[in-house]
């Protein structure tokens, strides 16, 4: 029988580009001449580390990731940024967590609209993905065509079509 996986992956080498890219549009700046701004990505951990000197830096440096995130091919909504925080120097740092996988709640509201489709496929939870089967390859293009017309809190991928 036929089926695909919906899966939310992301390649941690485009994100280090992203970071990268955002590091020297930093340093071509004028407006960040001479102010100690830092962006980090640590692939164990999933994590970007973003350091500026005040409030305004720290946003405009978060657009320029989210730029060089969208230029890169990656969805900028895998990053969720935790509550902005000052540190002893006087600068102001925020962490962005990498999402990666369907969560247990996404995969069920993904699977009730598979069902609410009422194509005769079978939609199912594995892990951080949902594996869709059915009998027609037809019926599960019209199920992608249906999911990519959503929006859900996680940018999702079709994978394993076989």
């Amino acid at each position: 029988m036929p089926s695909f996986d919906i899966v939310n992956e992301l390649n941690a080498q485009e994100i280090d580009n992203a970071v990268n890219n955002t590091l020297k549009e930093i340093s071509t700046r004028y407006d960040f001449r001479g102010l100690h701004t830092e962006v980090s990505f640590t692939k164990k951990t999933g994590r970007i580390d973003l350091l500026a000197a005040e409030n305004m830096k720290l946003k405009a440096v978060r657009e320029m990731l989210t730029r060089n995130f969208i230029k890169r091919g990656l969805d900028p909504k895998v990053l969720e940024y935790d509550a902005e925080e000052g540190t002893t120097s006087g600068a102001i740092k925020q962490s962005a967590t990498i999402r990666e996988g369907i969560d247990r709640d996404t995969a069920k509201k993904i699977v009730k609209e598979i069902k609410a489709t009422k194509l005769k496929v079978q939609p199912a939870i594995m892990d951080n993905q949902v594996r869709v089967t059915g009998k027609k390859i037809d019926d599960l293009q019209e199920v992608i065509t249906l999911l990519k017309s959503k929006d859900f809190t996680v940018p999702l991928q079709f994978v394993n079509m076989k």
